[in-house]
């Protein structure tokens, strides 16, 4: 089991500013954070990490574990809402498996991020 990711970006206001709004339906929030970093999670405990650098980290794949296929959907509305480029709409995946249900956004710095339901 991974504990936390740290994804290095341009930006952090307009990371910070993207994720709140992208994973605010799977129950994640601002944990922590500075000018250099933040911390992201649920339930006061940071799992996904962002910090400022000259070089960043992708593009990466990242995908959220969602607790039920309307997280899903929502996540994608939230993430395209918030700037997002679609990169594959809500819907089963059966080619990762039989109950695989994800949806596929492109962020700010052209991470390839999703939130999935098994």
């Amino acid at each position: 089991m991974i504990d936390h990711v740290t994804i290095r970006v341009r930006d952090l206001e307009t990371t910070k500013a993207f994720y709140l709004q992208a994973l605010k339906p799977l129950g994640y929030e601002l944990i922590m954070g500075d000018n250099e970093f933040i911390g992201l999670g649920k339930e006061g405990v940071p799992d996904t990490w962002f910090i400022t650098a000259k070089e960043i980290s992708g593009p990466v794949h990242v995908a959220w574990k969602a607790s039920a296929k309307d997280e899903v959907d929502e996540f994608y509305s939230a993430a395209l809402a918030a700037g997002a480029k679609d990169n594959g709409a809500p819907g089963l995946r059966p080619e990762y498996g039989e109950t695989y249900y994800g949806a596929f956004v492109i962020d700010p710095d052209g991470n390839n991020v999703e939130a999935v339901f098994w």
